[in-house]
C-alpha cells in the first residue's frame, strides 16, 4: 500500500518544522508539501494531490476557516485536521471548523516544558487521526472499502423488551457533527435524561454544550457535580473529568471524578456506560456514534449484561468507524443504523411503554 500524503498548512515556521519531523518518523506517511497560509495552500492542492490536509486556524491573508470553506467547494471529501489552541477562542473556532466540514482537530502543545514533549504531544494526537481518516492507504484503524459492511439501514429493528429511562451516548472523531444532527431532531419535551461523553479537552466541551443548547430544542449543558438528572436535559461530560451517575434517594445524580484515563481518554465512554448499567439496569439504552478506537466496548458489555441494549452508528455514515465497529463486531448491538436514523430510533426507544411517541414540538428541522 502506498504512503498517506499530507499537506501541512501553518504560518509558523517552527510549527511546520515540528509537523514535518513528526510525519517523517512514520513509514506509512509522507509529506506532500507545506504552505504558510491558506491562499498558497489552495493553489498547491491540485499540484501535490494530498490524501489529507492539516490546517492551522489563525493565519494571515486567508485564515483556516476561510481556507476550509473554499477547500470544501472543490474537495468535499478530502480529510482535514484543524490545528487548534487550547483556549476559549481556539475552542470556538474549532467547533466552527467542524461545522464547516473539518474532519477532526489536534490541539497545539501548551506548557509542555520542552521541544521533545511538544513533539510527543503532537505525535500522539496526530498520527492515529491521520491513519484513521485515511483507511485503505496503510495498515490503520477503520474499515477499508473492502471490509465495510453494507448499509445497515435495511437491518430490521428487533422488538423492544423494556421501557427506557435514560439514554447514554458515546462519540469521538466526528462526534460534534453527529451529536448536532441527532440532538437537533429531538423534541424539547423529551421524556428521559440524556448523558453524553464526547472525547474533547476541557474548555472545548463547555463550548460544545453551549452551541448545542442554542441549536436544539432540548436543554444541553456541561454536567456539574451532584446534578439531578431531568427529562429533556442532555448533560455532556466536562473535558478531563469522567462522568458517572449514582442513585441518591429518589434522585439520580451526576458524579464527576478524575480517576485514571481509560482507553487513553478522560472522559471515557466506558466509565459512563458502566455507571448507567449499575443505576438503570435493563432500562438503559446506549448509542455509540462515530469515533476512533474502542472506548465504549467494555461499558456496552455491562449494559447488555444488565439487560439494556446498544445501538451503533453504521460505517457508511461514520467519520471513523472505530467505536461503533467495536461494539458491532462484539455482537453487542441490537441494530446498526445510519446517522440519519439515530434520532428516530432514540424516540422509538423512549416511546416504548409510554404510549404515543413524543410530539416533535420544539425539535429543529
Amino acid at each position: 500500500m502506498r504512503k498517506i500524503r499530507v499537506l501541512v498548512v501553518d504560518d509558523s515556521v517552527v510549527v511546520r518544522r515540528l509537523l514535518t519531523d513528526v510525519l517523517a518518523e512514520d513509514p506509512e506517511i509522507e509529506l506532500a508539501g507545506t504552505a504558510p497560509n491558506g491562499r498558497i495552500a489552495l493553489a498547491k492542492l491540485p499540484q501535490v494531490n494530498p490524501d489529507l490536509v492539516t490546517l492551522d486556524i489563525e493565519m494571515p491573508e486567508l485564515d483556516g476557516l476561510q481556507t476550509l470553506t473554499e477547500l470544501r467547494k472543490q474537495y468535499p471529501k478530502l480529510p482535514v485536521i484543524m490545528f487548534s489552541t487550547l483556549t476559549a477562542r481556539g475552542a470556538a473556532a474549532t467547533l466552527d471548523a467542524l461545522a464547516r466540514g473539518a474532519s477532526d482537530y489536534v490541539t497545539k502543545p501548551a506548557n509542555v516544558g520542552s521541544v521533545n514533549a511538544a513533539i510527543q504531544s503532537v505525535r500522539e494526537q496526530l498520527i492515529p487521526r491521520i491513519k484513521a481518516l485515511c483507511p485503505g492507504l496503510a495498515a490503520m484503524v477503520g474499515p477499508t472499502s473492502a471490509n465495510r459492511p453494507a448499509s445497515a439501514s435495511s437491518i430490521k429493528r428487533p422488538a423492544l423488551a423494556q421501557r427506557c429511562d435514560v439514554v447514554v451516548i458515546g462519540s469521538s472523531t466526528g462526534g460534534p457533527q453527529a451529536l448536532t444532527a441527532v440532538l437537533r431532531a429531538l423534541p424539547a419535551d423529551f421524556p428521559t435524561p440524556i448523558l453524553i461523553v464526547q472525547h474533547m479537552p476541557a474548555i472545548f466541551t463547555q463550548h460544545l454544550a453551549a452551541r448545542l443548547n442554542q441549536e436544539c430544542g432540548l436543554t444541553v449543558r456541561e454536567a456539574s457535580q451532584g446534578e439531578a438528572l431531568s427529562p429533556g436535559v442532555a448533560l455532556i461530560a466536562p473535558g478531563d473529568f469522567h462522568l458517572e451517575i449514582e442513585r441518591q434517594g429518589f434522585n439520580v445524580r451526576t458524579r464527576l471524578q478524575q480517576g485514571p484515563p481509560e482507553n487513553s481518554c478522560r472522559p471515557a465512554v466506558d466509565v459512563l456506560f458502566r455507571s448507567a448499567a449499575r443505576v438503570y439496569g435493563r432500562n438503559c439504552q446506549a448509542f455509540v456514534l462515530t469515533g476512533m478506537g474502542k472506548d465504549g466496548l467494555r461499558g456496552a458489555e455491562h449494559i447488555v449484561a444488565a439487560g439494556g441494549s446498544v445501538v451503533a452508528q453504521d460505517a457508511a455514515s461514520s467519520v471513523v468507524w472505530g467505536m461503533p465497529r467495536a461494539v458491532t463486531e462484539a455482537g453487542l448491538t441490537r441494530c446498526t443504523l445510519p446517522l440519519t436514523e439515530i434520532a428516530r430510533e432514540i424516540q422509538r426507544t423512549v416511546a416504548f411503554g409510554r404510549g404515543p411517541a413524543p410530539a416533535t414540538r420544539g425539535a429543529h428541522p
